[in-house]
């Protein structure tokens, strides 16, 4: 999980967020699946963070609704432990 205008950047690395099929049910993961463009039931895992190569994203496999961007906000917030106004 990363930003298209990152990775459309001179920037030669990207910060990702890792999809697995493992969920937890922890406030720092988002759920995403098949209306997300995966073939599974799967979620984001914001409690770990990752610079890569761009050089290493080669495969586009979905995007988010602003709903879901929301939610990874959120999870992004609380595993950074950010104090933000959207954060309940």
């Amino acid at each position: 999980m990363s930003r298209q205008l990152l990775i459309e950047s001179r920037f030669s690395s990207a910060v990702c967020a890792p999809i697995y099929t493992r969920r937890d049910g922890l406030h720092s993961q988002v759920a995403v699946g098949i209306d997300e463009g995966l073939k599974h039931d799967s979620s984001i895992h914001c409690d770990e963070l990752v610079s890569l190569p761009k050089s290493m994203l080669t495969y586009y496999v979905g995007s988010l609704l602003p709903e879901k961007l929301l939610e990874l906000d959120r999870a992004l917030a609380f595993a950074l432990d950010l104090r933000l106004p959207f954060v309940s």
